[in-house]
């Protein structure tokens, strides 16, 4: 369980991950080799607590059952079929969709979430061109400072996080960014002219920043009042991440184009768009298309994390789960710990100095796997599965952690 197959150490396969791979990661400083629920070890052995799960994909934890045995079944079914074929997984997972979003919704499967965000783009696009007070349609798209949709051309261009947007542009699309949360100039960007809005429940890659009350409902009544859809990104945060099915459920909103990915395969790469009303609609035969999107092991696996989910009431472990980890760290009182925001298990510890690189280092020296997203917030996103006594765990551990990374 805990030795790589080929018996190779951790420094060993460090190295050669550096000879092997284009340096866009630079080399990540732990190998893991196996898993068992919220534990993780790497290729020397060592025992990890994981608070990350793949940057919140791995749903049902490391080597769930439910999981291989669903994957393993469809293996030796069949593997693939393109868009050409009809598969049962593909069908049943759009229908499951569908129910959990209250029977309605058309879905399109996807590899990853940025191609869901693409899609998504296509089908905004084609709206703005059909529509709009001018002769050109609707022309521009309006989206969140600091938000995250993905590094495609397309997705990065709704992307408002400058770092990772200013070496590729200029884009082709006229995309005006607003500061999320801000409802008044939300409702000063989006006019007659804007095709759609995209935002995110709460910005994940910006810190775990939740928006203020009611930001969602002002965003749903702009988009109506002016005819632009509203386009909800909840690759990070859906299937059950933050103790609902989906975050925008906490707010009694309903988007126009829902897009999800991430947890929803529990770490098979897949992505969904879901259209709602005429938004469902907008695409004719040949507008789009994925040659991998819909694989019957995908689905599969995506099918088994669902069920898997309200099997083990799962929804109500990551609310009250998610509670005791917030309110434990918040608790703390250490000098470093400016506070902790977010819901569910979707958390970002705030810190009161730059020194997320040196907390993430700290937690890993004392076995626990955590995430510096941003260079003062903490984002821990650990397996649905997580129990009040392993995020009891990383409370108890979390002082000296930061006594460690404030000595540096």
């Amino acid at each position: 369980m805990n030795r790589s197959q080929t018996g190779a150490s951790s420094q060993e396969l460090l190295a050669r991950y550096q000879a092997a791979f284009m340096p866009n990661y630079g080399v990540p400083p732990v190998a893991l080799v196996a898993g068992q629920g919220c534990l993780a070890w790497d290729a020397d052995g060592r025992q990890y607590l994981d608070f990350i799960a793949g940057i919140a994909v791995s749903s049902l934890g490391h080597a769930h059952e439910a999981l291989a045995e669903a994957v393993g079944e469809q293996v030796h079914s069949i593997v693939h079929t393109s868009n050409l074929f009809i598969n049962e997984q593909e069908v049943l997972l759009a229908e499951e969709l569908r129910r959990l979003l209250g029977g309605q919704g058309r879905v399109f499967l996807s590899n990853s979430g940025t191609e869901a965000n693409e899609c998504a783009l296509k089908l905004a696009i084609k709206y703005g061109k059909s529509r709009g007070r001018g002769r050109g349609g609707r022309g521009y798209f309006v989206a969140a400072e600091n938000g995250f949709h993905g590094r495609s051309m397309g997705a990065l261009s709704l992307t408002g996080k400058q770092s990772i947007r200013e070496p590729f542009g200029p884009f082709a699309l006229d995309v005006r960014f607003v500061p999320y949360g801000d409802a008044q100039a939300l409702a000063e960007a989006v006019t007659g002219e804007c095709a759609a809005v995209f935002l995110e429940p709460t910005l994940g890659e910006g810190g775990v920043v939740p928006p203020p009350d009611g930001y969602l409902a002002a965003a749903r009544q702009i988009c109506d009042d002016t005819g632009a859809l509203f386009v909800m990104d909840e690759i990070q945060s859906a299937i059950g991440r933050t103790g609902t099915w989906f975050a925008h459920q906490h707010d009694g909103v309903r988007p126009d184009i829902l897009t999800l990915a991430k947890g929803l395969g529990g770490g098979l790469p897949i992505g969904a768009c879901v259209g709602f009303g005429p938004a469902g609609e907008l695409f004719a035969k040949g507008d789009h298309g994925s040659t991998f999107g819909g694989n019957p092991v995908a689905c599969a696996a995506a099918l088994a994390v669902l069920h898997t989910i309200e099997k083990e009431g799962l929804l109500g472990n990551a609310a009250e789960v998610g509670a005791l980890l917030k309110d434990g760290l918040a608790a703390l009182g250490h000098p470093l710990l400016a506070g902790v925001r977010g819901r569910g298990l979707w958390l970002g510890v705030v810190l009161a100095e730059p020194v997320a690189a040196r907390v993430e280092a700290a937690a890993r020296d004392a076995g626990f796997l955590v995430n510096a997203v941003q260079p003062n917030v903490i984002r821990l996103a650990p397996p649905l599965v997580v129990t009040a006594g392993q995020a009891g765990a990383l409370v108890d551990a979390f002082p000296s952690i930061l006594d460690a990374a404030k000595e540096g």
